[in-house]
């Protein structure tokens, strides 16, 4: 949660600035700001995940692996795509 709050205060900061000033390099400065930003919540973003599908596969010892799950879907959507 607290990387969401710091990425909602980069956002309006970094908006802020663009509004102000209206200036290129301000500008260029605020996407840089919110480029990373996103990146951080997407990295966020995957390590929640594979704790959680890690906490799953723990927690019924095996039974359930989403992660092999996931990467025969992914082998079935390619083998699709070539045979079109």
């Amino acid at each position: 949660m607290m990387k969401l709050n710091s990425l909602g205060a980069a956002s309006l900061l970094a908006l802020s600035l663009v509004v102000i000033s209206g200036c290129d390099q301000v500008e260029k400065s605020a996407q840089q700001v919110l480029g990373k930003a996103t990146e951080s919540a997407k990295q966020a973003i995957d390590d929640t995940h594979k704790a959680a599908e890690q906490a799953l596969s723990e927690a019924t010892n095996g039974l359930i692996n989403p992660q092999k799950k996931d990467d025969q879907e992914e082998k079935e959507t390619e083998s699709n795509s070539k045979e079109a």
